[in-house]
């Protein structure tokens, strides 16, 4: 199967017969080690009532083991001639469909042919299930994870490798470096966990950097508890714009377009916070509390 030939030796032999490189501008870095591989497949778990969304098909490896558990996977693949190359492995695959374009409409959404392509498997059976699974591309791995949180059918797991720098930061408690709008925003709608730390050898090319295999479960119950998922995401990436300035400085500039001075000290005044705290010191309830206050403010 396609999985047993991604090595060093097959993949180099590949790409020197096609006469072409792996793309840096497309984040091609392709995971060689075969057990982790499998790492990532028991930790998406995939059975047979899921419709898999793959981003970044590559040379087909983990979409062939995909669709040996899956009911379908729906893989998408931007270069021309990597799509070329995996359709030569996995045309006898029926449970495949291959799209040929950028996964993102644009950096706030998720194309809607992909999107339309998983409805339409995940509607074609009672009981079906969407799931992200893929080695994303470094270079649109925080678009694609952020915005398949606010699409419908909502995914039931996402499991990706990432950059373990972004892992970090989405995962990052309130007061240290890695707090951040990305935090706030995945943690307030998800359970998240790395799963595994990956070393640059184990793909190909090397990276310059670690990886991190990281597995996100949506919670429908933290998605409801936020009245207007638009205005917490805006409200959030405004108040991270500032996160070194004091919070009423930061919220002054954030909403500034909404809001003068006195409209922001009388949304503030009965939360009492110190003269002296940061957006990066507040947390997620904090934060989830002082959106809703300002949007219900605005709402006026």
């Amino acid at each position: 199967m396609p999985s047993a030939r991604q090595t060093v030796s097959y993949l180099t032999r590949r790409f020197q017969e096609a006469g072409i490189r792996p793309e840096v501008r497309h984040g091609q870095n392709f995971l060689i080690d075969l057990n982790l591989l499998d790492v990532l497949l028991e930790t998406a778990a995939p059975n047979a009532n899921d419709v898999i969304l793959e981003v970044g098909t590559g040379m087909g490896s983990l979409t062939s083991m995909l669709a040996d558990h899956a009911a379908h996977v729906v893989t998408v693949e931007i270069d021309a001639r990597l799509h070329q190359m995996a359709a030569e492995e996995l045309e006898p695959q029926a449970n495949i469909t291959m799209l040929l374009q950028d996964a993102l409409r644009n950096k706030n959404n998720i194309a809607d042919s992909v999107l339309d392509e998983v409805r339409k498997h995940v509607n074609a059976v009672p009981g079906r299930q969407f799931k992200l699974v893929a080695n994303l591309p470094y270079n649109i791995a925080t678009p694609i994870l952020s915005n398949l949180l606010t699409v419908d059918p909502l995914p039931v797991s996402l499991t990706a490798t990432i950059q373990k720098e972004l892992a970090d930061r989405m995962i990052a408690p309130p007061g240290v470096k890695d707090y951040s709008a990305l935090s706030v925003w995945m943690q307030s709608l998800c359970d998240l966990q790395i799963a595994r730390i990956l070393p640059p050898q184990v793909f190909w090319p090397r990276p310059r950097v670690q990886s991190a295999i990281i597995h996100i479960v949506p919670d429908p119950a933290k998605r409801a508890a936020i009245p207007d998922l638009e205005f917490f995401h805006t409200f959030v990436r405004g108040l991270f714009l500032h996160r070194r300035k004091f919070l009423r400085s930061g919220l002054v500039a954030s909403m500034q377009e909404h809001l003068d001075k006195p409209g922001v000290d009388e949304v503030l005044a009965p939360f009492e916070y110190p003269t002296d705290v940061r957006a990066e010191q507040l947390s997620l309830e904090q934060i989830q509390k002082l959106s809703e206050a300002f949007r219900l403010r605005l709402a006026v």
